[in-house]
């Protein structure tokens, strides 16, 4: 048996026993360093969608509950964005159009302006984003959830997607990239 073949094989042992944890922290720091670097990295080839949810093209996710809207980002968008180290929250009492800013996302990568896929008034903000903003990565369709909304139109979302188009819509995109 010639050393390089040893060696090889320690080696691939070796890897088998690394665990998920740390494959993760070398991934993020990888990611990290490229992204200091300015180098592109491949994104993982699909995101997280939701089949109750209705979806804009601007990547923000509604779910209605009779009159109001709960919005967020979607998956697809805080995997994009990198790491959200902040999030600007609208005021309570709001004026909110459909497809207009009300708030931004500031990541490691970029800040990104949120619009909002339904008219009306928003009627409460999630607090929690102020002290943990990093909720929008870690759960984007439960805690990490922006505002709140009292629907001013219902009939705007049926110009909104549902999960299989946002899927496809995605995969279009990330294709011309």
């Amino acid at each position: 048996m010639t050393t390089a073949y040893v060696l090889s094989t320690h080696i691939y042992i070796e890897a088998e026993r690394e665990t998920e944890r740390e494959m993760a922290c070398r991934q993020l720091w990888a990611s990290r360093a490229a992204s200091y670097l300015r180098i592109s990295v491949f994104h993982r080839g699909f995101s997280n969608v939701v089949k109750d949810l209705k979806y804009a093209d601007s990547h923000e996710w509604v779910k209605v509950d009779g009159n109001s809207a709960t919005v967020g980002i979607t998956d697809h968008a805080q995997d994009h964005l990198g790491d959200v180290v902040y999030v600007e929250l609208p005021e309570v009492g709001a004026a909110v159009t459909q497809g207009g800013s009300f708030g931004a996302v500031e990541s490691v990568k970029a800040t990104s302006d949120i619009n909002c896929p339904v008219s009306g008034k928003v009627i409460e903000v999630n607090e929690e984003l102020n002290s943990s903003p990093a909720l929008v990565n870690s759960s984007p369709y439960k805690d990490g959830w922006i505002i709140k909304v009292e629907m001013s139109d219902g009939g705007e979302l049926n110009s909104l997607m549902d999960s299989e188009k946002y899927s496809k819509f995605c995969e279009e995109e990330d294709s011309k990239h």
